[in-house]
């Protein structure tokens, strides 16, 4: 649940460019269909360095909404269309944009599926 040296770079050059940019990562451990609270870990920069965000202050809008969603991916295996920047590297014909994951996303976030 720390940021590799690799991420804090990617974070740095990032905040070069956005002063507000916070680094965000997923706590995999707490990824589950039953869990309530959002399962991420926030840093944002100080004094030219990553901190951790008091995660009392964090607001997630429509947490509910992507816990359902996501829940719904876990169960049709459709995470597994999730590709990172690494494996693109390692085969770049995988599309790191996970277009097939957003539209996925789009549709099970739509009106015509009860969301709003």
């Amino acid at each position: 649940n720390i940021p590799t040296p690799c991420a804090l770079k990617i974070a740095d050059k990032i905040a070069e460019q956005f002063n507000n940019a916070v680094l965000l990562m997923i706590d995999g451990g707490k990824m589950s269909p039953d869990y309530r609270v959002p399962p991420i870990v926030m840093y944002e920069r100080k004094d030219s360095r990553w901190t951790l965000k008091d995660k009392h202050t964090i607001m997630l809008r429509q947490w509910e909404e992507t816990r359902a969603i996501a829940s719904q991916m876990l169960e049709s295996g459709d995470h597994m269309l999730l590709v990172d920047f690494d494996s693109h590297l390692d085969d770049i014909t995988k599309d790191w944009t996970n277009q097939k994951l957003n539209n996925k996303i789009a549709e099970l976030a739509s009106p015509a599926n009860g969301n709003v």
